[in-house]
């Protein structure tokens, strides 16, 4: 079965970054068929919010709905995910076997959470993921219940902001991560040791430098705890994984794509490139899924899952699809994301991974309010603060100029810095489980 007479532009992702982008599509003077397809039956809804103030109750998982600027007049097709796409018909099958024709196409799936393997009690009940909205709910809804002990695996992002968040619901809290500190592999160890000590003082346990093989459960199937590669065992009626993404990539496996589960490659334009390195000329990607060679960074193949890069560009995706070949302009990011965790406010910018130097520009990592800048080779490649933002646009622009690391001398409130190393871990310490193919 084929749907729609008139082919149009299909969205293939109900998320921000389709919804900014279909949104884009209409501002760029795009007046056709539009349809927009999402593997949940929900319409965009924003998810920084779900590992805050859903999971304490603050919100209500069906009040976190993108609000929608443009007036779309899209045809959605939701709860019905992407299963194939056919390059050569120009059509992509969804998952109750309807064919979808499109003349161009924007590929904005983003990424799923890396899952436990069921084989180590990935199935067991109460081992939860946090990624959807439908996610956040159940997870919500077992914290609520005020389990004796709750277990973390991962502290990136969304495992220390589930972290900080149960212990604001009073409950106890261990975090496991084979790192030697939280945020290892953004931010490395040294500025990372900040937070190790904000986890001691709102009481959390944190096994630094560990590994979970597995989780056993009881006679009900209910997960009672984890066993860890060095034979501790850490009790745990409640478990949440958080070992990252991998790309919403599989219903391409059959396109002849440069994809995987590290995401679909790009040019600077954000044309997806076919599996021999030329780019479609009528096939897009954006947001978490999209991997491009950004000039902001080296020209460096990067994908970035953060908010921001979703809207810049999705919209930088619909303006190329509207243009003529020659005039398809190449999209430049500065990453950037914030967190929230343990009454800190945390902002960075820039891609601090190979920097060889860390320095501490602003206040002090003792009173944990500070801004620290990241160099590579002498330049400044990122820079994150704790509580102290104020000067983090100008550290943002020199890290996008690529200005001597540290740009910026005889500030305001500036004291006399010294660079360190800033720690980052090898490349075996991972956060994934032991038996999990790794992208």
């Amino acid at each position: 079965m084929t749907a729609g007479d008139t082919a149009g532009i299909v969205v293939v992702g109900a998320s921000l970054a389709g919804l900014r982008g279909a949104e884009a599509l209409r501002r760029n003077g795009y007046a056709g068929r539009l349809t927009i397809v999402g593997d949940e039956p929900h319409r965009p809804y924003d998810r920084p919010p779900l590992s805050k103030h859903v999971l304490s109750g603050e919100l209500a998982p069906d009040a976190t709905g993108l609000p929608e600027l443009v007036a779309l007049d899209a045809h959605w097709r939701l709860g019905h995910a992407a299963t194939a796409l056919d390059r050569e018909a120009r059509a992509i099958t969804l998952a109750d076997g309807t064919r979808l024709a499109y003349e161009r196409l924007l590929i904005a799936t983003g990424a799923q959470a890396r899952p436990w393997p069921a084989a180590s009690g990935g199935r067991l009940q109460n081992v939860f993921t946090l990624r959807s909205r439908d996610d956040a709910a159940r997870l919500r809804t077992a914290l609520a219940g005020a389990p004796r002990r709750v277990l973390i695996v991962g502290a990136g992002l969304i495992g220390c902001e589930a972290a900080s968040c149960c212990r604001d619901l009073g409950l106890p809290v261990t975090l496991v991560d084979p790192n030697p500190t939280p945020l290892a592999r953004s931010l490395g160890t040294w500025v990372g040791g900040v937070l190790v000590d904000c986890l001691r003082d709102a009481g959390v346990t944190f096994q630094a430098g560990a590994q979970v093989l597995r989780f056993e459960g009881d006679a009900s199937g209910r997960v009672v705890r984890a066993q860890l590669a060095d034979g501790r065992a850490v009790e745990a009626d409640l478990v949440i994984v958080a070992l990252g993404a991998t790309r919403a990539t599989d219903w391409l496996a059959d396109a002849g794509l440069m994809a995987d589960s590290r995401g679909v490659t790009c040019d600077g334009a954000c044309r997806v490139l076919r599996a021999d390195g030329t780019p479609c000329p009528d096939i897009y990607a954006a947001g978490d899924v999209a991997r491009w060679p950004n000039a902001l960074c080296g020209d460096r193949l990067m994908s970035v899952e953060h908010w921001g890069n979703a809207v810049a560009q999705s919209a930088q995706a619909a303006r190329n699809m509207l243009a003529a070949a020659e005039d398809q302009q190449t999209y430049r990011h500065l990453p950037a994301f914030w967190s929230s965790q343990f009454g800190i406010n945390i902002k960075a910018v820039g891609a601090n991974a190979g920097a060889d130097a860390v320095a501490i520009v602003q206040g002090t990592r003792a009173s944990r309010r500070f801004l620290a800048v990241y160099g590579r080779a002498g330049r400044s490649v990122g820079a994150v603060s704790f509580d102290q933002a104020r000067w983090l646009p100008a550290y943002a622009e020199a890290v996008a100029e690529g200005r001597a690391f540290p740009p910026i001398e005889e500030a305001t409130d500036q004291g006399t810095f010294l660079a360190h190393a800033p720690g980052f871990p090898p490349a075996r310490a991972t956060f994934h489980p032991i038996g999990v193919r790794h992208g």
